[in-house]
């Protein structure tokens, strides 16, 4: 129930072979500038840059793995500090490919292409680009803004520097006289776990109050990443910062814009659920931090063993390469299961380009760690499928359609779980209010931060001032509308958008998961009414990146224009809902 790291490299030496190689594929490279209108050159270029891609993904992916083992390692940390320096130096050494390319041409790269098979997969790559080409700059520009690469990120780095480096954990008492310690990772728990309302308000308290102490610093750095951003807008020729980042993968932003109207149209459903849980856990007035506590304690603990089992029944029925793709996703020695000293939290499935990818779990015999491992276990199973049929320059896949991959076994195993009566009636309960926290926290509330970041950049490219009290208005704004909850009343939840490190480390990012969580319903819900609909999926998952991801899920037979496809999360919600109330009753 380890890793074995040696499917990627047999030792640290042969990484280091591995990485000196790399460096001199990367001094290669400045050779080919000013000559890929030839077509041998074109041609060596991207056998080059091909063997540049699968050693890069290679090498990082080791590095992050090894140092995800053991964070506490030095040597581990300055490996992966290596690897970000190398990756700079590469993408500065291949600044120059893109304008030389789009000054070809489209009809001379494609006379390239159709001259020689081995060059075919770099089709989509190249019609990606010149898609992008009116804002795509000449070399030298280029060049010039690879040097902004870092510069650009450093609000993301004083966000990871203030919020993680420089914030404590901090010790307080409660009405007991018992005396706990509060962390970023733990208080969560303590939420959960404590019953005396003040309690839970002074822990979550002693949380936020660091986001409000330092509450002109967070909205400086918050200010440098939304300036950066209209930097990059307005230096590439975009109309608006949405576009800037819609626009390469092509998303209509009408997608955008359909999932906020339905999710605010819809908000009746979560204040129902908050109410349900008011009721239930008598509670006075139902507030943002009340929403951990479980409406049923759960004593079932289900073994590593058992959570595959549930996940590997749930999907017996479907077709026989997902179902492989499912036990190949989980095999020895590529799922590292337990928690350990200093051992990177959370989950993940990481990939490289033709390498078996790695899960990274902290399995602690949960409910929610069952469905986590279906979870990672789907974006394993969408990596296993893109590297069978798609070519190292299209088996990389956005995250758009990647979450579509994982919640879709999420939504078998839920399914399976309640009708096949696993587990007791508290496990039920448990399980009905993790699956609507799931939607309230992955659709509504992803949804909610999206709304606000594309309000904070629209108030930023009109040249107005971005304080502390402008952020917060703007979610102030968006709580009662989502939730019916005034967070002004709440100690520091005005500054949830300072705690938030996504808006910081990526704009524009977290209306994917509400995006791809309503395109797997949608197409769960096809396979459900017909079994053998499981193809459509499977033909997303073999995709890639081949296409546009709007295109791919079109192909699989939705189109995200409709918001329909997003209205399928609204039944859902209403579903579990009903279901729950039963549950509570019985």
């Amino acid at each position: 129930m380890k890793w074995n790291l040696e499917n990627l490299y047999q030792s640290l030496e042969a990484w280091q072979l591995d990485f000196d190689r790399m460096e001199s594929l990367v001094r290669e490279i400045p050779k080919y500038q000013g000559k890929l209108s030839d077509f041998e050159t074109f041609k060596a270029y991207y056998r080059l840059q091909k063997e540049c891609s699968r050693t890069l993904h290679k090498l990082y992916q080791y590095a992050n793995l090894k140092s995800d083992l053991n964070r506490k390692d030095v040597e581990n940390s300055a490996r992966v500090q290596k690897m970000a320096d190398l990756v700079n130096r590469f993408s500065q050494a291949t600044a120059f490919e893109k304008p030389e390319i789009l000054s070809l041409g489209w009809e001379k790269v494609e006379s390239f292409l159709e001259k020689d098979d081995e060059l075919e997969e770099y089709r989509f790559p190249f019609e990606k680009l010149f898609h992008q080409s009116e804002h795509i700059l000449d070399k030298d520009k280029e060049h010039l803004l690879a040097n902004f690469n870092t510069l650009s990120s450093q609000g993301s780095s004083l966000h990871g520097a203030l919020s993680v480096a420089d914030n404590e954990a901090r010790d307080v008492t409660l009405k007991d006289g018992t005396t706990i310690t509060v962390t970023s990772g733990n208080f969560r728990s303590h939420l959960a776990d404590l019953k005396d309302p003040d309690d839970r308000e002074l822990v979550f308290k002693t949380i936020f109050s660091h986001y409000e102490k330092h509450k002109h610093t967070y909205a400086q750095i918050y200010n440098t990443v939304l300036q950066a951003d209209i930097a990059h807008m307005k230096s590439r020729n975009y109309d608006s910062a949405l576009e800037s980042f819609l626009h390469k993968n092509k998303i209509d932003p009408v997608v955008y814009h359909n999932l906020v109207d339905v999710a605010k149209e819809s908000t009746d459903l979560l204040k129902r659920y908050y109410t349900i849980r008011k009721t239930e856990l008598g509670l006075e007035k139902h507030r943002t931090f009340d929403r951990f506590m479980p409406l049923a304690e759960s004593s079932s603990k289900f073994s590593y063993d058992e959570a595959k089992d549930m996940f590997f029944k749930s999907i017996d029925h479907l077709d026989e390469d997902f179902k492989n793709k499912a036990y190949d996703a989980l095999k020895e020695g590529y799922v590292d299961v337990y928690e350990q000293d200093g051992k990177q939290t959370g989950a993940y499935s990481s990939s490289a380009l033709d390498e078996h990818p790695f899960i990274l779990l902290n399995y602690d015999e949960t409910l929610g760690d069952v469905f986590t491992v279906a979870h990672e276990a789907g974006h394993s199973m969408h990596s296993l499928f893109a590297m069978e049929h798609q070519p190292i320059a299209t088996q990389n896949y956005t995250i758009f359609v990647a979450e579509i991959a994982s919640t879709f076994n999420e939504h078998l195993l839920l399914d399976y779980f309640i009708a096949n009566n696993e587990g007791t009636k508290e496990d039920k309960i448990q399980l009905l209010q993790q699956s609507i926290d799931d939607i309230a926290a992955t659709f509504y509330r992803q949804t909610l931060f999206a709304a606000y970041e594309l309000k904070a950049h629209e108030i930023a490219e009109k040249g107005e001032p971005i304080t502390h009290e402008t952020l917060n208005g703007i979610m102030r704004e968006l709580y009662l509308e989502f939730y019916d909850i005034d967070i002004e009343e709440e100690p520091g939840k005005s500054y949830v958008w300072a705690y938030i490190p996504h808006m910081f480390f990526a704009p524009f990012y977290v209306y994917q998961y509400a995006t791809s969580f309503a395109a797997s319903l949608k197409l769960y819900e096809l396979v459900k009414d017909d079994p053998k609909n499981i193809e459509k999926h499977m033909k997303l998952l073999k995709s890639g990146g081949n296409d546009f991801p709007m295109n791919q899920v079109e192909k699989a037979g939705l189109d995200l224009r409709d918001k329909n496809v997003f209205k399928a999360v609204v039944s859902r919600l209403e579903n579990l809902l009903n279901e729950l109330e039963l549950a509570l009753k019985e």
